[in-house]
């Protein structure tokens, strides 16, 4: 997590206080807060609270750039923006309908939870999804969210997909981008299209928000949804073949 060294200085020079002082109220030691404030030290979420909390300031004034790109873990944004908006774990837990407990876990990063589970906790947050999920919307984290919900092992998905675990471990990391054949293996097993391990968090809620609701509606219907499940399937030449066709038949029918 990057963290303004410069900025905590500041704010410290500002009250008048010493490091010394500074590393008092925050029960620091002196050269943990030196190195905080050159840049040499990345402190946890922990420490961030207690000099926060010392300086009397928002802890995100304290974090260099936006939250999703800061380095925290999953768990520790959702709990700093719980925090910020003086949401309690029950507050949270209760307006994105899950239990307290299963919210305190996520926090904690004990449990990675379902897509759809952050988007009802980053809705309670009043923030857009992208906001908590980071790189928690990437591929690799989509495929790992989804085959713990289906209550599948690495092994086990890997079998089902005729792939070895060791791939499905190393797309889950981010340390490999799977072939598109391997991509539809997956979501073959998994029962989703391919695109839903493309498409960007949030994404096709943005889509559907922009349409009216008659499109929404036909969007919705089983013939529609049967076409982009295929769509999703085609490469670039078919896309585009299909792309020309739809072309050619409106001039066509223009005429």
């Amino acid at each position: 997590m990057l963290v303004k060294g410069e900025q905590i200085r500041a704010l410290r020079e500002e009250r008048g206080y010493t490091l010394q002082d500074l590393a008092r109220r925050a029960n620091l030691s002196l050269s943990y807060l030196s190195e905080i404030e050159r840049g040499s030290k990345r402190p946890s979420l922990k420490t961030i609270d207690k000099l926060a909390a010392a300086l009397n300031v928002s802890k995100t004034q304290l974090i260099e750039g936006d939250l999703a790109d800061s380095g925290l873990s999953l768990g520790d944004k959702i709990r700093l923006m719980r925090t910020e908006k003086n949401m309690s774990l029950q507050d949270l837990a209760s307006q994105a309908g899950i239990s307290l407990s299963y919210l305190s876990e996520i926090e904690r990063g004990t449990v990675y939870p379902a897509l759809n589970t952050l988007k009802r906790i980053a809705e309670a947050l009043g923030v857009p999804p992208a906001a908590v999920m980071g790189h928690e919307g990437s591929l690799g984290h989509k495929l790992k969210a989804l085959r713990e919900e289906y209550g599948l092992t690495q092994a086990q998905l890997a079998n089902l997909a005729g792939v070895t675990a060791g791939l499905i471990g190393q797309i889950e990391q981010g340390k490999v981008q799977p072939s598109l054949k391997t991509l539809e293996k997956l979501a073959e097993v998994m029962g989703v299209s391919p695109c839903y391990f493309i498409m960007e968090p949030g994404a096709v809620d943005q889509m559907l928000s922009l349409m009216n609701p008659e499109l929404r509606e036909l969007l919705m219907h089983p013939n529609v949804q049967a076409v982009l499940n295929l769509i999703c399937n085609l490469n670039e030449k078919e896309l585009q073949f299909v792309l020309n066709f739809i072309q050619l038949f409106k001039r066509s029918e223009l005429s």
